[in-house]
């Protein structure tokens, strides 16, 4: 297993204790900090495709095994769908990716792409079979159409979505069913991780997985606050179990690559005053502003990296 920390905020260099561990474990380190402040939120195709030449320019191509990335703030996580590519071109066959996350990352988005819209991109993606996404609380599955959501993915079975817990979803187009819910009088149903129960629901997801390889991404929002401190609001799941269902995956599929993002930063913004005013926009709306304080932040944060890095590194050999 290659392990790569990039560094595009300052997310990781504020946890020591974890760095080192990393750099022990014979961890590569990339830092891009101007082009954070610019793809943060969202970026051009353009300077993400830069940014991709100049991972794989000052990183080795793992030789072996695949590649677990640590990189920061969730407003990064766009940067998934890159890593994804990378992933897919290195093996040969159809994977599906495994997506922990309190919001669906599934909007429309023209010009480039978002942190939550990069689903689309990973979907479309031939070497991909299926998207199965984890977690979500979020408001974004409130009338999802009205907020930009590219819902035909779910009629079309290629997106399976299970969240923690929700109410139905209104929807003003028919999608008929799926394994991950139904749709009556106008509403999607969601055969939540709640109503399922969680023991019943890693057999559920172990069932609908297909092929034998997965690529795992983990935004940390999917956590509850005791569990991390990240730059949006936060889920229900709790640590512990986030662990089994990784270790239930990789027990019985082969990763080809993760990454884990959700690591909280202050933002900051590069671009023309137009592109950063709209960006602060976006975040004054969309992301909540009671924080912890940065030692509570760091030992948090710091402490679910080990525990992921730890049962991560097991099943990716």
């Amino acid at each position: 297993m290659q392990l790569l920390l990039l560094h595009l905020d300052d997310a990781l260099e504020l946890q020591p204790d974890f760095v080192r561990a990393c750099k022990f474990a014979g961890a590569y380190q990339y830092f891009d900090k101007d082009t954070g402040r610019e793809i943060r939120l969202w970026g051009k195709q353009k300077a993400l495709a830069e940014l991709g030449r100049k991972i794989v320019k000052n990183t080795p191509a793992p030789a072996k095994g695949p590649q677990l990335c640590f990189m920061g703030s969730g407003d990064f996580h766009h940067i998934t769908a890159m890593l994804l590519a990378g992933a897919l071109e290195r093996k040969s066959g159809a994977a599906t990716l495994i997506h922990f996350d309190n919001h669906p990352d599934w909007v429309t988005f023209d010009g480039g792409m978002h942190c939550g819209s990069w689903v689309n991109t990973a979907l479309a993606n031939p070497g991909i079979q299926k998207v199965i996404t984890i977690g979500v609380c979020s408001h974004d599955l409130r009338s999802p159409e009205r907020k930009g959501a590219n819902l035909h993915w779910l009629g079309e079975g290629k997106l399976e979505l299970y969240p923690y817990e929700h109410p139905p979803s209104r929807v003003l187009t028919d999608y008929g069913s799926g394994a991950s819910y139904r749709q009556e009088k106008g509403a999607l149903h969601w055969k939540s991780i709640s109503e399922i129960g969680e023991e019943n629901f890693i057999d559920r997801m172990l069932s609908r997985i297909r092929t034998e390889a997965v690529y795992v991404t983990i935004d940390k929002d999917v956590l509850a606050a005791d569990d991390a401190v990240t730059n949006w609001d936060q889920g229900r799941m709790r640590l512990p179990y986030l662990l089994a269902l990784i270790s239930e995956i990789g027990s019985r599929h082969r990763i080809i690559g993760a990454d884990v993002i959700g690591d909280y930063s202050a933002p900051r913004y590069a671009g023309s005053l137009r592109t950063q005013l709209m960006k602060r926009a976006e975040i004054f709306i969309d992301q909540p502003r009671v924080r912890q304080g940065a030692e509570t932040t760091r030992n948090i944060n710091s402490a679910a990296n080990h525990a992921l890095l730890e049962v991560l590194a097991e099943y990716m050999q």
